[in-house]
């Protein structure tokens, strides 16, 4: 298994980064702040105003750490990368399997019920600590509707079909997901999933998470020499990486919204860190924000048991073992693609 390496954040703005030998050198007005040797990074994520050397983007390029360009509040930019890595002649395969809808229909009913299985399985856990009453009901029936929905699913043909299923759970999912909060009600109030722009503290939080899932997805994907662009679920767009928002979906409940939901329920994250803009939109401040990004790291050093592996992994090398096992499917080397179910 692939050894579990660091993501180097940086948020502070104004920041530089440069290559010193081997080392990644973070300067602050000409003032050395850190210092990572490259052979433990995974990637670099710059926030906001934050530069690099050309000198260290060619380091990155030949150790295969990969630089990624996002706004302040997590919208992607650009990467800097360097050469595709992988065998030709599985994307041309990948491709192919894009192109037939039978294929990509199963492929997609597998990542749509193993996603929906990993949101029932937070909501299970959250009815489980409530006394009986309206809210434990209203839980328990969220979570009987998740698994019909399951059942519904895995007796489809249609891929136009398993996208509207896996709406239809999204709905049921969401609609009790305020339930899910415990701490600061008043202020983390989750009426409904809003994107762009984020509309609310809650919604802020989970999709700044979820960035930082699919730039770990996208990165495994491309790691494994698969391309991140061409999936099977989502329609492909332009500039839209559909592959690594496809594997994101059984991912987004274990990784992103069980930690958003301990960093609210635990109060590691309060009402002052969000702040609401003249158009609506909410952002975290640069202290919340580094909150949650320690956080997330944290939480990709725990492990969990992957039930085709048979064995407790790191959460943050699932990404990894996902595309892997994705890329044997596409060579034929497995009968079906296994999603990780979460246990």
């Amino acid at each position: 298994m692939k050894h579990l390496f660091n993501t180097l954040y940086v948020t502070t703005q104004g920041a530089y980064l440069a290559k010193e030998g081997e080392t990644v050198v973070v300067r602050v007005e000409q003032e050395t702040k850190l210092q990572v040797p490259i052979h433990t990074l995974a990637g670099i994520v710059c926030f906001g105003q934050v530069s690099c050397s050309p000198f260290l983007m060619g380091l990155c390029g030949e150790r295969n750490v990969t630089i990624s360009f996002l706004t302040e509040n997590g919208r992607f930019l650009a990467r800097v990368q360097g050469p595709v890595s992988g065998n030709v002649l599985l994307r041309r395969e990948q491709y192919r399997r894009a192109d037939d809808q039978v294929f990509a229909c199963s492929t997609a009913k597998s990542i749509v019920e193993a996603k929906i299985a990993n949101c029932r399985n937070i909501v299970q856990r959250s009815a489980r600590e409530r006394e009986e009453g309206e809210e434990r009901a209203e839980l328990d029936q969220a979570v009987l509707r998740l698994g019909m929905i399951v059942k519904e699913v895995d007796c489809l043909t249609d891929l136009d079909v398993v996208r509207g299923k896996e709406g239809d759970a999204a709905r049921v999912y969401f609609g009790v997901f305020d339930r899910l909060i415990v701490a600061n009600k008043d202020t983390f109030v989750f009426k409904e999933r809003s994107r762009r722009p984020p509309l609310d503290p809650v919604n802020a939080l989970i999709s700044f998470l979820y960035t930082l899932v699919v730039h770990d997805v996208r990165s495994a994907l491309e790691g494994v020499g698969l391309d991140p662009a061409v999936g099977f679920l989502h329609c492909e767009r332009p500039g839209r990486p559909s592959l690594a928002l496809d594997l994101m979906e059984e991912l987004r409940a274990p990784l992103a919204d069980r930690l958003a939901l301990t960093l609210i329920n635990r109060q590691q994250v309060q009402p002052k860190g969000f702040q609401r803009s003249e158009s609506g939109a909410v952002a975290m401040d640069d202290d919340t924000r580094k909150t949650v990004l320690t956080a997330y790291q944290e939480r990709k050093r725990e492990e969990v048991f992957h039930p085709f592996f048979e064995e407790n992994i790191a959460i943050g090398l699932i990404p990894h073992a996902q595309a892997m096992l994705l890329a044997r499917y596409l060579r034929g080397e497995l009968d079906a693609y296994p999603p990780f179910f979460w246990k």
